[in-house]
């Protein structure tokens, strides 16, 4: 028994390590084919392993080499071509130059892949840093915690909508960054420098209404720099984290606001249960089912939603 439990184990670790590397050869295939490189060789065939700096004997050809001892220099700086047909003029024997779209300054397929993807990557810090995202998802748990439903609604429910009012917010915004950014960098009338400042300024005029001046004056005081009261003078290091600062303030006032009716009514089911004798049966159990019934009565998610997104207006 012993020696069948230990076959079947080898098996499935076969069948492990195939899969395994099945995989990692369809990954590396998916790299080479998203991610081509294009070399370019040299007119005249191999150049000589001669460190004189002079032609070799054999070929008649020079070896583009200074120097006699090991480290091998070059004679043209790497990267100094403009365009595919430059490559052929330098001496790229220790260096490794990539080209992109045959040099023509937009980006192809691959690259555009690539920042694709480091864009995903970056979008959750985006999207709670420099949006409504922290301000509603925290309104929304503080609303759910009120009703003391527990779980109801689930949390994908609330991210969920927490994305799509953040959407719905942000979308002058993004709209905004992509006709005075990105359309002109696709179309090579800016730079990436500049195209980077101007999607900047959108979003920082959205963030400066939200922040609080003593937030921003706390952190301009923190970096040793003095503030003018104007946007322009704060930087991008001191505007975030005084915009993520006044999300939570003013989270947490909205958040206290939904639960004092909630709390009146905690408090005078547990007057009634004491007065009653029942200090044994919770006060929340009973309390539940009145707040709900409220909750439906004032309507209060078209309340509540409808108040969180005007605070941006």
């Amino acid at each position: 028994m012993k020696w069948m439990i230990g076959k079947d184990n080898i098996n499935v670790l076969k069948k492990k390590v195939a899969v395994t590397g099945f995989l990692t050869v369809l990954m590396l295939s998916f790299l080479f084919v998203i991610f081509p490189v294009k070399t370019y060789a040299t007119e005249n065939g191999t150049y000589s392993t001669d460190r004189t700096g002079t032609a070799n004997p054999a070929t008649g050809i020079s070896s583009n080499l200074t120097g006699s001892s090991e480290n091998r220099t070059n004679v043209t700086k790497p990267g100094a071509s403009d365009s595919a047909d430059d490559l052929k003029k330098l001496n790229i024997a220790n260096s490794v130059t990539v080209t992109y779209d045959n040099g023509n300054g937009s980006l192809n397929g691959a690259l555009r892949i690539m920042i694709t993807l480091t864009l995903i990557a970056l979008a959750p810090t985006l999207i709670m840093m420099m949006t409504s995202f922290t301000r509603i998802i925290i309104v929304l748990h503080f609303t759910r915690t009120a009703l003391n439903t527990q779980t109801v609604p689930p949390n994908q429910v609330m991210i969920g909508l927490a994305l799509f009012l953040t959407f719905f917010i942000m979308q002058p915004t993004m709209t905004a960054v992509y006709n005075q950014a990105v359309v002109p960098f696709e179309a090579g009338q800016i730079d990436q420098q500049e195209a980077y400042e101007t999607a900047m300024k959108p979003i920082r005029a959205f963030m400066y209404p939200q922040t609080q001046k003593k937030d921003v004056v706390l952190f301009m005081e923190i970096s040793g720099k003095s503030w003018d009261g104007k946007l322009d003078s704060i930087p991008n290091m001191v505007l975030v984290p005084s915009f993520i600062v006044s999300e939570l303030r003013t989270a947490f006032i909205i958040g206290f606001l939904i639960y004092i009716p909630f709390i009146v009514i905690d408090m005078v089911v547990a007057s009634v249960l004491m007065s009653m004798g029942m200090m044994m049966l919770p006060p929340t159990t009973i309390s539940m089912p009145f707040k709900i019934l409220l909750f439906i009565l004032a309507d209060g998610w078209n309340l509540i939603i409808g108040s969180l997104v005007k605070t941006f207006y």
